[in-house]
């Protein structure tokens, strides 16, 4: 009983192993008399029979059915895979339904499929053992649409070789799409094994555009040999009679219209869907000054490469700068239509505090399904930029004023002393009170001399030492930030820059305060180049030399002030009426 639990623990993964079905068709448009396969495709198991297909019957005829199963394992994970291949032609024509099937207990998904008539070439290459159609998606496209450009092969003998050439056409960009699939199909009664190739084909220039027929050429093996009827020595006819057989694509003219007339100045953009979008906006509508911002904006187009959408750029933004970084283009296909994809980061520097507006950006491009101009927009965003924090507020920076010296409100109140009684005018006791109070008043102006003058004494010596350690410190930063610069350590050198910039102005927050209170055009452009470095590459003939723009220090702008450069106010302050 113990080693059949443990069997049925170790068999337990394979056993609870989730499984799902999913439905395909190899191509979703066919002629009648052509075949088509359905894909079942069941994950999670490597066994399952074949669903009942009665339901099919109706419309199909079920040729039949091969598997093919795949196991994996990566890192002790187990895969399974299993593929269920039924092979199907079309009893009729319209836009046929292959319903939902049962498959390892899951449901598929219901497809549809289009079948048109018997291909009207078909008579035309009758009785052919090998010949060659070309079909587009559509006679008339206008200049930069993509079409559908399909190239078929049919043959019904055995190949032992052959190459079909890839068209050409002048004014035309022809690009493979995917991979060679291969089918079945009936032509006047004929079985015939068919290859086929699609290419993405791009109109250039308006006008009458026509496409040269391709040729191909192969060589057709007969199996019989009369001297090995058993084919004992000749095994598939590898060794039979070989015959050179070519075969010829008819031409095809295309109608190549211009952009509409009344078509605006922007680029020409004829796409079957266009998708315009900007990534990286915060939840909050917050942002902080000094601090980037990274945003990344992608155009998506299907039916146009990637080369063909135009370079992505931001709006100039009020109160921020705005950093690009190189674009990224890439093109892919999904076996019929090209999906170009272009993106492009942007850093963003709030300069200060208050609101921020990325204005409204749009996108013209033409819809050639429907026909009509359409414009792909981005809507304007406001954010709230706030302070950095721990920085202290600008107005906190300046020098706060020092309160009058208290003997100074003595001498305003000294008058009062002179009041005496009036019966005692005539004596001599005013006299020897105005006298003592006389005295007293300049023993007091005496002692308040004194302590001024300490404190005078005490605040300058103070402010001394502190000028000689700011000094110092501001010395120090400044090594530190050349040295950052001779030794190309690029993520430290706008951060010690900012550093020896606060401590000569405590009140600046970020590289972008710096720049706006300097008076050099050299240092505001190194500042610039810094804080490119730090999000997109400088041009070497553009490069400025950082340490020699501030070898010398900082070149501040001189604020316009009558107050004398003082730590104390006047020792007699007054004002002018």
């Amino acid at each position: 009983m113990r080693w059949l639990l443990l069997l049925c623990l170790l068999l337990s993964p394979c056993i609870v192993m989730a499984t799902s079905v999913q439905a395909t068709l190899d191509r979703n448009d066919v002629h009648l008399g052509e075949t088509v396969t359905l894909n079942l495709r069941i994950d999670g198991t490597m066994n399952a029979n074949t669903p009942d297909l009665s339901a099919l019957d109706h419309d199909f005829e079920v040729l039949g059915a091969s598997t093919n199963s795949s196991l994996n394992i990566v890192n002790g994970q187990q895969t399974a895979e299993l593929i269920i291949g039924v092979a199907l032609r079309p009893k009729h024509t319209g836009d046929l339904q292959i319903p939902p099937l049962t498959v390892a207990g899951s449901q598929t998904q219901a497809l549809s499929l289009h079948v048109g008539q018997p291909d009207a070439s078909a008579s035309t290459n009758a009785g052919k053992n090998v010949f060659v159609e070309v079909s587009t998606s559509s006679n008339h496209a206008y200049v930069g649409q993509q079409l559908l450009y399909t190239v078929r092969l049919f043959f019904d003998v055995n190949l032992n070789s052959g190459s079909l050439a890839d068209p050409h056409a002048d004014g035309t960009d022809l690009r493979k799409l995917g991979n060679d699939t291969d089918y079945q199909t009936v032509r006047n009664g004929r079985h015939y094994q068919v290859i086929e190739r699609r290419y993405a084909l791009t109109p250039q220039r308006a006008g009458t555009l026509t496409i040269p027929s391709i040729e191909f050429q192969g060589e057709a093996v007969d199996p019989g040999n009369p001297n090995d009827p058993g084919g004992f020595f000749n095994p598939g006819g590898l060794f039979g009679n070989s015959t050179p057989v070519t075969a010829d694509s008819p031409e095809v003219n295309l109608d190549v219209q211009a952009p509409p007339a009344d078509w605006s100045k922007t680029a020409w953009l004829p796409a079957r869907s266009l998708t315009l979008s900007l990534e990286g906006l915060p939840s909050d509508d917050k942002i902080t000054a000094g601090q980037p911002l990274n945003l990344r904006m992608r155009v998506e187009a299907q039916g146009l490469p990637g080369d063909a959408l135009p370079e992505l750029s931001l709006p100039a933004i009020d109160g921020a700068t705005i950093y690009p970084d190189q674009p990224n283009t890439t093109t892919r296909d999904d076996g019929e239509w090209l999906t170009g994809r272009r993106e492009r980061s942007f850093a963003i520097f709030p300069q200060h505090a208050g609101a921020l507006t990325i204005p409204e950006i749009t996108l013209t491009w033409f819809d050639v399904q429907n026909g009509q101009k359409r414009v792909a927009t981005i809507p304007a965003h406001t954010f709230t930029v706030v302070a950095a924090s721990g920085t202290p507020a600008v107005a906190s920076s300046a020098p706060q004023p020092v309160a009058a010296p208290a003997p100074l409100a003595a001498s305003s109140v000294a008058p009062s002393t002179s009041v005496v009684p009036a019966s005692n005018a005539t004596s001599s006791t005013p006299w020897r009170w105005i006298a003592l109070g006389s005295i007293a008043l300049w023993l007091i102006s005496m002692v308040a001399f004194g302590w001024f003058y300490r404190s005078k004494r005490s605040r300058a010596s103070h402010a001394t030492t502190s000028h000689s350690e700011s000094g110092d410190s501001a010395r120090a930063l400044r090594q530190a930030f050349l040295d950052a610069v001779h030794s190309n350590d690029r993520p430290a050198q706008p951060r010690r820059l900012l550093a020896w910039a606060r401590v000569e102005r405590p009140g600046l927050r970020n590289l972008g305060q710096v720049a706006e209170a300097l008076a050099s055009e050299e240092q505001r452009a190194a500042i610039e180049q810094l804080q490119r470095e730090q999000y997109a590459g400088v041009n070497a003939e553009q490069r400025i030399n950082v340490a020699a723009a501030f070898a010398k220090g900082f070149v501040w702008r001189q604020e316009n002030t009558s107050e004398v450069d003082s730590p104390l106010p006047p020792l007699y302050p007054f004002k002018l009426d």
